[in-house]
């Protein structure tokens, strides 16, 4: 079972479009609209590939609940997530989001964190209101699996920021692992696999199931993330070879140190232990050289699909026996889509 790209992709563009009718009445106007109001919209309006909340909407839906219940909650998540997005490109000194500036190089530090955490605000604005259409009760479980979320990704973040700031360099891939977990897999898939299952089952009695599927799926999604920025082209949207700047600890440089001579051990503690301003050019294109001559590109595909089937096998155990519909079609054809996208 699963589907091609095109009809993975048809699909998000479809939930996609819903959402972002939903999420537009959440964006405010009027003053301070030019310091405040035009950030927050900005990177929401930008595009992006909407999986999130077609995850949500997706797993409501397999479980028997309606396309209006799940918007909602589907529309604070890409809300949280951009939220999210902005304050990362603050820590990461990043340049380039979504084809275009990064919100902190078009209006600063300030501004930008500022729009952040409104943006953080306003992803709760559409939780609350689901209130009114799928009660209280439920609506404050979805907000109790919120706070989980934001906590996760909070560690996860401190752990890859940590690492860098400190310049760890003994790290295994389960150190990977378990901060990929927390930073990428709890918002990119347990969350809105947990949040639709809570919307079409009005229970918490499948919740926890979906964990290992989000977990896999999630870690195999970061994982071809992390390729794509060392081979992008401009359809990417981001900085090229961004994380090789910002010195991320990739599963793909964490092999590379334990692989290589104690001589490029030393050059790799040095050239990462400088600030990413004055990392140069020639640095990290040493460093992607090494990772190819040490073959940790292709170590990190193999990683990445054996997590993909490790999803899938999770998805089985979990949705086999539900009815076969294009929504379990969708949530199934995720594991290869991670690898098809740009």
């Amino acid at each position: 079972m699963g589907l091609v790209r095109s009809g993975s992709g048809r699909f998000i563009r479809e939930c996609g479009q819903a959402v972002r009718d939903t999420l537009e009445r959440y964006l405010p106007s009027g003053d301070p609209d030019r310091y405040l109001y035009s950030l927050a919209g900005d990177y929401p309006r930008r595009g992006g590939k909407m999986m999130r909340s077609s995850i949500c909407i997706a797993t409501a839906r397999v479980f028997g609940a309606p396309l209006s219940d799940a918007l909602l909650s589907a529309a604070a998540i890409e809300l949280l997530h951009n939220a999210f997005l902005v304050h990362d490109d603050v820590q990461d000194g990043s340049e380039m989001r979504r084809g275009a500036p990064t919100l902190h190089a078009l209006h600063g530090i300030p501004l930008a964190i500022n729009a952040g955490d409104a943006m953080f605000l306003l992803g709760l604005r559409p939780l609350l209101d689901n209130i009114d259409s799928i009660g209280s009760g439920l609506t404050f479980d979805i907000l109790r699996d919120t706070e989980r979320m934001a906590w996760e990704s909070a560690e996860g973040q401190a752990m890859e920021l940590g690492w860098r700031r400190d310049n760890v360099m003994e790290l295994d891939d389960r150190d990977y692992l378990c901060m990929v977990l927390k930073k990428t897999a709890w918002l990119a898939a347990i969350y809105p696999l947990r949040v639709g299952a809570l919307i079409g089952t009005r229970s918490r009695a499948k919740v926890k199931q979906l964990n290992r599927f989000g977990f896999f799926l999630g870690a195999a999604f970061q994982i071809q993330d992390d390729i794509l920025n060392l081979e992008t082209d401009l359809s990417y949207g981001k900085e090229a070879l961004g994380d090789l700047f910002e010195g991320k600890r990739t599963l793909m440089l964490i092999h590379l140190f334990r692989n290589c001579t104690q001589t490029e051990q030393s050059r790799l503690r040095i050239v990462l232990g400088r600030p990413r301003e004055e990392r140069q050019t020639e640095d990290v294109e040493w460093i992607k050289a090494r990772m190819e001559a040490y073959g940790s590109l292709d170590y990190a595909r193999k990683v990445g699909h054996g997590l993909a089937g490790a999803a899938l096998h999770e998805f089985a155990a979990t949705f086999g026996g539900l009815p076969e519909s294009r929504d379990k079609d969708f949530l199934c054809g995720l594991a290869n889509w991670v690898f098809q996208r740009t």
